[in-house]
This record gives structure tokens, C-alpha cells and sequence, in this order.
């Protein structure tokens, strides 16, 4: 599967100048031509030279028509996606950092054992693999942008906390880290680490419905790990309470379906670590972004080069 997707779209209009050129052409040849005739000798001309004199150029003609809409395309942001086999991804972790994360079914809480593995994962990832990190309860919050420095990355993950912000705005956390994901041309994919107690009601269907849309439209796979169990209350509730924070598991199984992602449970810290390797593991086949504005340009630049060596060489004007 091959898709060309144009950032600037609207420049496409200047792809109308083509056939305008090739009119131009064509009118201006035939004028040029009836100008000739009037006073040249062309048998004479041709005896001496061996050469047709009055061409249509065409050669020139294919070649600006070529330089033109590769100068358009690149204004225009051509970019193309390809389906590729690859597990050479780019990651945004993204974590749940919301008061029920404090909870300690999973030894010794939800939340370290997440900043736990997640730098274990961080540290088994090549060294050309970028990662960000986001955090989320109801804000989602930048720690790190993506970058190949794992130093930034493991400080960035050691110094969550939870946060005062009540509820869990998973849509939030999904549009914050796509973003983040927006200008690189490897896979990229989320990884939402979450317990998903949602208590200022964020999973709304309209919400959830933009947020999927928008990491859809930028061909990004968010993977979703619910972490926790039912077995105990919630850490920042006085345990008479006796209530309990988990994942709802159709929500995150819906996120992970809807971009290609992997939703995976993890009530204990070792299948967390489990859950982490099996994305980086993780090969198959998906989307690749590839900017064609470079390219494209570079073939207008090289066309204009050779346009001008044809025309005061091979095509030069007789005086």
C-alpha cells in the first residue's frame, strides 16, 4: 500500500500552470516559426549544417512540465506512507500518574512499578530509537520530548509523581503524545500505561471518538496497558472504603484496535516487564512516513541545470 498525503494541499493549485505551459508552448512556437519563414532559407541552412532548425522543442517542453510539478509537489508537502515491515519504533510513554495509580495491588504501587519497567524498557531500546514521555490524570503534562538520550528519558520517568489533578483523561493523553510523534518518519507508537479509574467521567464517546480519529490520521499505533486488579482499594482512599481502581478493559481494547495497537493486562510487575517486551518485540507490518519535499525539490533544482545546458548546447538558438 503506497498513500501520498500533501501537507499544504492548497498549493496543488499551481499544478494548473502546467497545461498553461504546455498551451504557451505551442502558441509561442508556432509564432516564432511564421516569423522565420518570412526571411530565412532553411533548405540552406539545413544544407550547411545538416541540422532541422525549426523544432518543437519537445524535449524541453517534457522537461519544465517535469520541473514544474516537482516544484509544486514539494511546496505543496508531498509526503508518502508505505507499508513496511519494521519494529524500528519510535515511542511517547505515556503514564497514568492520577491518585488511583497509588494503589498497591501491584508491589509496591501501580505507579512505581510502571516508572520501574518503563525505564527497563527504556534501557533494552536501540540507541537510535527516540522516546518521549507524557503524563496524565485529568491534564496531560510533556516530561520529555523524544529523543535518543536515554539520560533524559530515565530522569524524566524516576521524577513522576502523582498528580493533584483528579479524573483520567485518557483522549487527552492519546491527541498530547501524537503530537509529539508528528515530525518523525520511523514507526511510531504510544504506549498508555493506565489502571483507567475513571472518575470525572473523561470517557466520553465524543472525546475518545476525536482522539483515536486524530492518532488514526497520523498512522500511529497506540499500544494500552491496563495495570491493577480489583483486589484491593484504592491507595489514596482510607481502606474501609473498600474501593477498588481498575482498568476498563473495553476502552482501552477499543484505543489499541482502532490504531493497530496491543492492549495487554498487567496485574503484576512482572507481567508489566512481560508486556513492555512483547511490544518491543514486536514486528509487523505498518505505515511509514517518508517527507518527499527534499527529494522533490532536489529534482527541480537538477532539472533547472539541465534545461539551461540543453538550451545553449543541443538546443541553442541560431542568430
Amino acid at each position: 500500500m503506497v498513500q501520498f498525503v500533501f501537507e499544504q494541499s492548497g498549493n496543488l493549485w499551481f499544478l494548473l500552470s502546467i497545461p498553461l505551459l504546455l498551451l504557451l508552448h505551442y502558441y509561442f512556437t508556432r509564432h516564432i516559426k511564421r516569423k522565420a519563414l518570412l526571411f530565412a532559407n532553411f533548405r540552406a541552412m539545413k544544407r550547411i549544417t545538416g541540422k532541422r532548425l525549426m523544432t518543437r522543442n519537445k524535449f524541453i517542453l517534457v522537461l519544465r512540465m517535469i520541473l514544474l510539478a516537482s516544484a509544486v509537489l514539494a511546496v505543496s508537502g508531498t509526503v508518502m506512507w508505505y507499508s513496511g515491515t519494521t519494529n524500528e519504533d519510535d515511542f511517547v510513554i505515556a503514564i497514568d500518574t492520577s491518585s488511583s495509580m497509588t494503589s498497591e495491588d501491584v508491589a509496591p504501587s501501580r505507579i512505581e512499578a510502571a516508572k520501574k519497567d518503563a525505564t527497563i524498557f527504556v534501557d533494552s531500546l536501540d540507541s537510535t530509537t527516540r522516546v518521549g514521555v507524557v503524563v496524565f490524570s485529568g491534564i496531560s503534562l510533556i516530561r520529555a520530548i523524544p529523543t535518543t538520550d536515554k539520560d533524559v528519558v530515565r530522569e524524566a520517568i524516576d521524577s513522576l509523581e502523582p498528580l493533584q489533578a483528579g479524573g483520567t483523561d485518557i483522549p487527552g493523553a492519546i491527541i498530547t503524545s501524537t503530537n509529539l510523534l508528528l515530525d518523525n518518519s520511523r514507526g511510531r507508537a504510544i504506549i498508555l500505561i493506565t489502571d483507567g479509574s475513571n472518575t470525572i467521567e473523561t470517557f466520553l464517546d465524543a472525546s475518545m471518538q476525536r482522539a483515536l480519529e486524530y492518532a488514526q490520521e497520523h498512522h500511529i499505533k497506540v499500544h494500552t496497558i491496563g495495570i491493577g486488579t480489583n483486589a484491593g482499594p484504592i491507595g489514596y482512599l482510607p481502606t474501609y472504603y473498600n474501593v477498588s481502581a481498575v482498568y476498563n478493559e473495553e476502552n482501552l481494547l477499543q484505543i489499541a484496535n482502532a490504531t493497530g495497537g496491543t492492549f495487554i493486562k498487567a496485574e503484576t510487575s512482572n507481567e508489566l516487564i512481560n508486556a513492555f517486551q512483547i511490544i518491543a518485540d514486536k514486528t509487523e507490518e505498518q505505515l511509514i512516513r517518508r517527507d518527499l519535499r527534499a527529494p522533490l525539490m532536489m529534482i527541480a533544482l537538477l532539472l533547472l541545470f539541465a534545461e539551461w545546458i540543453l538550451i545553449n548546447t543541443r538546443f541553442k538558438s541560431v542568430p
